[in-house]
């Protein structure tokens, strides 16, 4: 079975300018059916252009996009029967009731009553949205509009969910019941691509594609780019983590150092090299260090070590 027959989602040399400035540079990839693929980058690298153009919001300037097997280019308004796109501001009626918002987008569908009604009953449950269906939107908390904004992009039970950074400022706790709705949609074969600002969120990913400048600087598991990393990661536990950053930082083999918890990350060259060398220089400068032991690195150690990498090589 070819590539583009076994994926929900075909990506090949899309790029968007906006004047002088190029959003998204040739970006490839595609995300198969049951996946959840990740993109993962800063402020500007061009997540949300991208997702924009998937969901046929906004027209590339080149390549091309397949959705479900329909060409979104060609045919956008075909496209929008087998997607639902949730941008980071998802379009809710405050002066409406969970209820009443939920049927207000089945009938943009025209999803027969007894069909959404079912399929909201069991997504409000699995939010734990279940006892607020009278409540107005406008009264419900940030984490709980997220999760009525989604189960109101999936009550036409789309093939293919665009989620754009859906869990910015959300609690702790409405982000895990978030996520367990995702994962129950991998489970009916729903492709998701959804785009993060939190790199935690990204090792939930089957996929990621690290963008920087509109462009894929790499695509892969999360275990198998980590285990790609350059060097390797010490942690360093200190009561004082920004003084130990300080310490540390301008240190012969140090590729960068993160401010991470009650301590630091310190990117090394050679960990069995620099360990002596930040202990010694730990001790010079008085400083008692809880803990020093070689971690595996997390999606934002990586990122952090790609970035500074490209940085060096510029």
């Amino acid at each position: 079975m070819s590539e583009v027959a076994d994926s929900a989602v075909t990506v090949r040399d899309v790029s968007k300018r906006f004047d002088q400035l190029t959003a998204v540079d040739r970006v490839s990839f595609s995300v198969k059916r049951g996946e959840i693929f990740g993109l993962v980058g800063p402020d500007g690298a061009g997540k949300t252009t991208t997702m924009r153009m998937l969901a046929s919001v906004m027209r590339p300037d080149a390549g091309s996009i397949l959705i479900d097997g329909v060409d979104v280019i060609a045919d956008p308004e075909q496209t929008k029967r087998h997607v639902s796109y949730m941008p980071q501001r998802f379009g809710l009626y405050d002066d409406l009731t969970v209820d009443e918002n939920i049927r207000f987008f089945a009938d943009l569908f025209e999803i027969p009553r007894q069909v959404w009604r079912e399929r909201a009953a069991r997504l409000l449950t699995a939010s734990g949205m279940t006892p607020f269906g009278k409540r107005l939107a406008g009264q419900l908390s940030g984490g709980m509009k997220q999760k009525l904004g989604l189960t109101c992009a999936l009550v036409h039970a789309p093939r293919v969910l665009l989620l754009d950074e859906p869990t910015t400022g959300v609690d702790p706790v409405s982000r895990r019941e978030f996520w367990q709705i995702l994962y129950s949609l991998r489970a009916e074969g729903v492709a998701m691509v959804i785009s993060t600002a939190y790199l935690d969120e990204a090792e939930r990913c089957d996929r990621l594609a690290l963008l920087n400048q509109g462009s894929i600087m790499y695509c892969d598991t999360p275990r198998r780019l980590k285990q790609g990393m350059p060097g390797a990661i010490i942690r360093i536990a200190s009561s004082d983590p920004r003084r130990m950053l300080a310490v540390v930082q301008p240190l012969d083999g140090v590729e960068g150092v993160l401010l991470v918890g009650d301590g630091v990350h310190v990117h090394v060259d050679d960990p069995a090299q620099r360990m002596p060398q930040l202990v010694q220089a730990i001790e010079a400068a008085g400083m008692h260090a809880n803990a020093i032991e070689q971690i595996e690195p997390t999606v934002e150690d990586l990122f952090v070590a790609l970035l500074e990498r490209k940085r060096q090589v510029a």
